[in-house]
């Protein structure tokens, strides 16, 4: 294995830790009732008391688990080790690792402006860095061979699409708190768009330039 090939593991390794342990910690908010009673009614109170919590895990969980299958994508393509992606990187990692802080906040305080507004900035700061480590990691010569062009293209237009849903919720936050986060829940159809402008382009590109 090559210098280059190991350094990459390395930043590949320490990235997944970092998700991992983000991703964990976003239970430890959701904190267990402790309820001096066997009533039943007392503890099912207790948990309903805990929905906002349970809807934040969940959200927070779902939103770092694609940043982490996009980051994965990202370093799969990859054909190296290139030093100026460690700054880029290193600051999305501390966004994610900031998370459960975000996500407890919110959760704590459901319907309130600040915690959501917070909360959308927040992932909007993850979705912008992330974006420009797609940027910087996808010029062209760091992408290894074989991998079709429309791909690439595929994830960059992909990177738009955490920065696109957390900007809606964060506009809507003042107006509708908490029905917000509903913009969140379009990820997955959001990837899938701009994933297929990706490759639309880029075949429209490469057909353009066959042509002439």
């Amino acid at each position: 294995m090559s210098q280059g090939t190991q350094q990459l593991e390395r930043l590949k390794a320490f990235s997944d830790a970092v998700f991992a342990i983000a991703i964990t910690l976003l239970v430890i908010e959701v904190h267990v009732p402790r309820l001096d009673t066997l009533d039943d009614t007392a503890y099912l109170a207790a948990l309903a008391h805990l929905i906002p919590s349970f809807m934040g895990f969940m959200l927070s969980f779902l939103t770092i688990g694609a940043l982490w299958i996009a980051h994965h994508r990202l370093f799969g393509v990859l054909d190296g080790y290139e030093p100026r992606l460690m700054w880029p990187n290193m600051l999305l990692l501390m966004v994610i690792a900031f998370m459960p802080f975000a996500t407890a906040l919110m959760s704590s305080n459901p319907l309130a402006r600040v915690p959501e507004m917070f909360y959308s900035a927040t992932l909007l700061a993850a979705g912008l860095l992330q974006l420009l480590l797609f940027q910087l990691a996808l010029r062209p010569g760091r992408v290894r061979a074989g991998v079709p062009p429309e791909e690439v293209n595929a994830l960059r237009w992909r990177a738009l699409t955490l920065p696109t849903a957390a900007t809606a919720a964060l506009l809507a936050a003042p107006h509708m708190p908490g029905n917000n986060n509903f913009f969140l829940l379009t990820i997955p159809l959001l990837a899938r768009v701009y994933a297929a402008i990706g490759r639309r382009r880029a075949l429209r590109r490469m057909s353009a330039v066959a042509a002439d």
